[in-house]
């Protein structure tokens, strides 16, 4: 624990969706829903708007359009998420060069070690700075928490949602924590939080009452004891600068069970090629190929094997992809597919061709749900659906193209506009872009020889509304990204800014 809050946790407000009504000025003020809208798609984020209908991250897509059958159903962008990421990473390594980022919209930063802050007047005051800069750049708010441990900055970033900033001052910790519920504490999940609840246990206040040696009889001595020292408000994890990813991975959600055996090889094949591209254009190999395999009763299958050394090659990918799918019973049908590498480097085997060829690897398979740490770097797991997402497949011609909802275009004639909707062979288009009025609608066939699908358009900042102190960042590469948002807490009037005793 640290003798000042210089410990800073950034939460971007409900990014996904915030950044769609950004890009898109008819849906600003009005409810937005971001994710796969197939029949098994699930909420990726909500607008603060849906919220208020109750609409949450997680939550089935049929169930948010019961509550809100009038929001905007839109299917991720995540170009164009990861290119305001890097804008919003920018501004964080200006603050400090230990940036320690979780996810596309959230990181904590070390301000004592770039010299930004050294007490809680200077802390508060690169908070409310940084604030005001991703305003200025991107249009888009964030939440930030101040305070002496990381656990205790993100604590307060919650409370801080949406759009404020808290400071949880030294030696005010545990009566912060005291009142709150113990799944707010990390590594308190649903089932040590019913654990608890059965030994009496509901808060954290009660928590810490309980002491050490009844939590280890609860819990195990690693468990028991790590809950014990938080629940005391006491974290000594350092930021750290780099978190390199453990693995990449790729997955497909279908509308409909697939049977066909066939069919099913045609998917794990296209998802191997589609991992390989993703590791090509991280700079990366990896030795160990997993596949995933969900099936009609939800029951979820992982398999792996591990080559002799690392590979990019998505020969031996895809091959090794299928000898583990010889192994998976899918009898009954399949509703997700996913392809992931692990054991990621950062160079090649150079003889890797007899893999290629057929020559037997060290096999190593996987129970049941045993590879669910696969795909820290995962593409579309439920989001986007078949439908959703065909990153790296190359253009399709007119009469193929699929048109997902919220996704860019550009007509010949009337310019940018995104998706409102297809079907029917039609598609609707509002023709509007980031910074302009609200923009009309017009529908076209889908085969239309002038409408192409384009690549996100930049975030325009509120420079006029905040002043900023950093010139405006133009966004990085438009490389197709991924990200988790766990975006939460209660809701608290915008602006607001805070101590937290």
């Amino acid at each position: 624990m640290r003798a000042a809050p210089t410990i800073l946790h950034l939460d971007m407000d409900a990014f996904f969706a915030a950044a769609e009504q950004a890009a898109k000025p008819s849906l600003r003020g009005k409810p937005v829903v971001v994710g796969g809208l197939g029949p098994r798609g699930v909420v990726a984020t909500a607008s603060y708007e849906a919220r208020r209908f109750g609409v949450h991250s997680a939550m089935p897509m049929a169930q948010a359009r019961r509550l809100a059958p009038h929001a905007a159903y839109l299917v991720p962008r995540f170009s164009l998420y990861r290119a305001v990421s890097d804008q919003v990473m920018e501004l964080l390594g200006r603050l400090s060069p230990l940036v320690e980022p979780l996810s596309l919209d959230e990181a904590f930063v070390d301000l004592e070690a770039g010299g930004s802050a050294d007490d809680s007047a200077s802390a508060r005051a690169a908070g409310e700075r940084l604030r005001r800069d991703i305003l200025a750049v991107t249009g888009l708010t964030g939440s930030v928490g101040l305070a002496g441990s990381k656990m205790l900055a993100k604590i307060a970033s919650e409370q801080a949602k949406p759009d404020g900033l808290v400071v949880v001052e030294p030696g005010t910790e545990r009566e912060l924590l005291a009142p709150m519920p113990v799944r707010t504490l990390p590594g308190v999940g649903p089932a040590t939080g019913e654990h608890l609840r059965r030994a009496g246990i509901t808060t954290i206040a009660e928590l810490a009452e309980a002491g050490e040696d009844e939590l280890v009889r609860l819990l195990g001595r690693a468990h028991g004891g790590s809950l014990h020292r938080m629940a005391q408000g006491l974290d000594d994890r350092p930021v750290v600068a780099e978190r390199d990813a453990k693995s990449v991975s790729v997955e497909d959600t279908f509308d409909v069970d697939l049977h066909d055996r066939g069919r099913v090889r045609t998917e794990v094949q296209r998802l191997a090629d589609r991992c390989t591209q993703r590791l090509r254009a991280a700079g990366r190999s990896g030795r160990t190929v997993v596949l995933k395999v969900r099936r009609y009763d939800f029951s979820t299958l992982t398999r792996s094997e591990t080559l002799r050394g690392p590979t990019d090659d998505p020969t031996v990918v895809r091959e090794a992809a299928a000898r583990l799918l010889e192994a998976v019973d899918t009898t009954g049908g399949v509703r997700l597919l996913g392809v992931g590498v692990t054991g990621l480097a950062d160079f090649t085997q150079e003889d890797l061709f007899a893999q290629a060829a057929g020559e037997p690897a060290e096999p190593a398979e996987g129970g049941e749900e045993a590879g669910k740490a696969v795909g820290e770097l995962v593409e579309g797991p439920n989001a986007g659906g078949r439908a959703g997402a065909q990153a790296g497949e190359g253009p399709a011609p007119p009469s193929e193209r699929r048109w997902p909802a919220g996704h860019d275009v550009r007509h010949a004639v009337y310019g940018a506009g995104w998706v409102q909707g297809s079907g029917v062979g039609r598609v609707t288009v509002r023709f509007e872009e980031p910074g302009s009025e609200p923009g009309r609608v017009r529908t076209f066939r889908v085969d239309d020889p002038d409408l192409e699908p384009s690549d996100p358009l930049p975030l325009v900042g509120r420079v006029a509304d905040q002043a900023s102190s950093v010139p405006a960042i133009r966004p990085k590469s438009r490389s197709a990204g991924e990200g988790a948002e766990g975006d939460g807490g209660p809701a608290i009037p915008p602006g607001n800014e805070t101590s937290r005793p």
